[in-house]
């Protein structure tokens, strides 16, 4: 008992240990906040570049057009509303944005779903030359997109200006496969054969293990994936000519002719187009550094080689 009494008096009181916890938090804080000169520079520097346009793309959009035109670089005199109002029912944002919605969403999912299930394979090594199947779709992903043949293409097939034609040439696509390579390689290899001796199937493996686990690296690609299909402008240029198809992009564009002498209503709807890509990152910035990690430093190794897949996760019956 006495040794027990010594221990418990030497020990500090709770309160005590959660003030010297918060004290090295705290400290620990402070100690990663310290800067240097330079960091400081860069950073003032790289802020100036990226903020400023876009505190002044949002001043202007509250602007009159008679206070733009007497100040362009000014604050608002007569701070307004009514640029955002007149942009949207102007410019039918309303559909243009349903329409985006729809060209991004879609493919992203199916871009994602496909791209796990073909990279999972090639990551395990399951068949001969996956390091030659990995280079190539690394390699695919450089090549610049060839607009003609995919023009003729689109015609010939019967995609051309239609919704379902314009998701077909969006969604097959495999920018996240390097992502998702990497990515899966950092699973253990237990669980393939956990899932193999408990009688689960390849398709039921992929959804409800392998995708969970993933969560990062999906977040990076399908913000990637959005703010690509959401900014793409030359590929609406090109395949749709029915202005009810058009995305927001392409009616951006075509606003921007109508109103070109009104910047705070085209400021103003820019700010509109912007919006839905500023919430996404907002929403999903916090997988975007965890996913970009793990998938490039993972994904610079190479495929190696793995047991054959009926060792591993049995066919889905």
């Amino acid at each position: 008992m006495s040794a027990l009494t010594e221990r418990l008096h030497r020990q500090p009181a709770p309160a005590v240990a959660i003030d010297r916890r918060r004290a090295d938090r705290r400290r620990r804080l402070f100690t990663g906040l310290r800067v240097t000169g330079v960091q400081l520079f860069c950073f003032v520097v790289s802020a100036g570049f990226f903020a400023l346009p876009l505190v002044y793309l949002v001043l202007q959009a509250f602007k009159q057009n008679l206070d733009f035109l007497q100040d362009p670089t000014g604050l608002p005199r007569h701070w307004t509303w009514s640029n955002f109002s007149a942009a949207w029912t102007q410019g039918d944002f309303s559909t243009e944005m349903l329409n985006s919605l729809i060209y991004a969403l879609v493919p992203d999912v199916i871009t994602l779903v496909l791209g796990v299930f073909l990279a999972f394979p090639i990551s395990r090594g399951w068949f001969r030359r996956s390091n030659v199947l990995y280079a190539f779709f690394v390699f695919s992903g450089f090549l610049p997109a060839g607009l003609i043949p995919l023009f003729i293409e689109a015609q010939k097939l019967g995609l051309y200006d239609n919704r379902v034609g314009y998701l077909t040439l969006t969604s097959l696509t495999g920018a996240g496969f390097f992502f998702f390579v990497g990515y899966i390689k950092t699973i253990p290899r237990e669980l393939d054969e956990a899932a193999a001796m408990d009688g689960c199937g390849y398709v039921r493996f992929i959804l409800t293990i392998v995708i969970p686990q993933m969560k990062p690296a999906l977040a990076t690609f399908a913000v990637f994936g959005f703010v690509a299909s959401w900014n793409n402008l030359i590929l609406p240029l090109i395949m749709l000519t029915d202005s009810s198809l058009w995305p927001v992009t392409r009616g951006l564009y075509s606003f921007f002719g109508e109103h070109a002498s009104q910047w705070p209503l085209i400021a103003a709807a820019t700010m509109i187009v912007a919006a839905p890509v500023l919430l996404v990152f907002a929403l999903l910035q916090r997988f975007l550094v965890e996913g970009v990690a793990g998938g490039a430093a993972a994904g610079a190794g190479g495929v190696g080689a793995a047991p054959a897949p009926g060792a591993a996760v049995a066919a889905e019956k």
